[in-house]
């Protein structure tokens, strides 16, 4: 009896120390797993001269665009143009019903002829010089009315240009939508709104690039027109229309344009590309940064890819090291083993 309590005591005693030796192990491999450094390769940021330029998407305008259209509804006679046919300033583009020109202008020849009357009648003392002057006065009246009832009977072009709309045919009623919409297509612009930040920056007369999708990399040639005077207070933007030239008609409105500014030159913190990774789910960017072998995350706000670089414009200060390779494992403040002697 004695003999078996003695064996369940041993084993009692073996199990415990196996347990124990097993936990102590446990223990052991997870601090030896903590402080695993990772390794990394790591490269120093540098400050490098960076030609500071930033792009901007618009859709190109026509710089005049004039709507064809009477001061009063009225049934269209006759129509004059098709869509795509060039046309010349003061051309006769639409012909309004012109039943009531004709009566004014009646009427007109009418007033001018009891004029006349009256001038021989005042030179004999037949009428008195003020009911000459009431029948002038009439008369300036009407001339007046006819030159403003011809403009909108008789429609012309202001504008050198290419005729882009036709709404109506012939014998239609006007009503509030143009006849005619004609465009000028040598000068054309395009507007885009520009942070705040450069409002100091943008000069009348300052040349762009101009990109248009259609085109691949033909670049076009732009200049700065016009920049609108006022601060946008949601979105800290600011208008700047840029003027394009168009001798050769290759671009249209409506087309989409990339238009490059180039505001000199200036001193950035560049990183290697492969230290700047993206953030899933989201348009951010980080790098790790490395300080006393532990790995720091740092989110940054990148600029332009120039070669195997890219400019840092926030996150970074000039001499910080970064990680180049082994980010697989990283987390924030990881410990690292660096490889290479950068």
């Amino acid at each position: 009896m004695k003999t078996k309590q003695f064996i369940h005591l041993l084993s009692l005693s073996c199990l415990g120390f196996l347990i124990s030796c097993n936990g102590g192990d446990k223990e052991q491999q997870s601090e030896t797993k903590e402080d695993v450094a990772i390794k990394v390769n790591v490269e120093k940021t540098t400050l490098q001269p960076v030609l500071e330029m930033s792009t901007y998407t618009a859709n190109v305008q026509a710089d005049i665009v004039n709507k064809i259209t009477p001061t009063v509804s009225g049934r269209i006679e006759k129509i004059y143009a098709e869509i795509g046919d060039k046309v010349s300033k003061g051309q006769l583009l639409a012909q309004m019903e012109s039943s009531n020109l004709q009566q004014q202008q009646t009427q007109l020849q009418n007033l001018e002829r009891d004029y006349q009357r009256y001038l021989e009648l005042l030179k004999v003392g037949g009428i008195a010089q003020q009911q000459v002057d009431q029948i002038k006065t009439q008369l300036d009246i009407l001339r007046t009315a006819i030159g403003s009832l011809e403009e909108n009977t008789k429609l012309r072009s202001p504008i050198n240009g290419v005729v882009t709309t036709r709404n109506y045919d012939n014998g239609d009623v006007y009503a509030q939508v143009p006849i005619l919409i004609v465009e000028q297509l040598n000068a054309l612009k395009a507007i885009v709104y520009i942070s705040e930040s450069y409002f100091s920056r943008i000069k009348i007369g300052m040349p762009v690039d101009i990109r248009l999708d259609v085109y691949d990399d033909e670049v076009f040639s732009g200049k700065i027109s016009l920049i609108h005077p006022t601060i946008n207070a949601a979105t800290h933007t600011f208008g700047v229309e840029v003027a394009i030239e168009n001798k050769s008609l290759k671009i249209r409105p409506g087309m989409y344009s990339r238009i490059t500014f180039n505001f000199g030159e200036s001193q950035s913190v560049v990183v290697p590309d492969a230290s700047v990774i993206k953030q899933a789910g989201s348009n951010d960017r980080y790098v790790f940064v490395i300080e006393d072998g532990i790995a720091h995350y740092r989110k940054i706000e990148s600029g332009q890819r120039l070669g195997d670089k890219i400019e840092i414009r926030s996150g970074i200060d000039p001499g910080e090291v970064v990680v180049t390779a082994g980010h697989v494992r990283l987390i924030d403040s990881s410990k690292v083993e660096i490889l290479n002697n950068n």
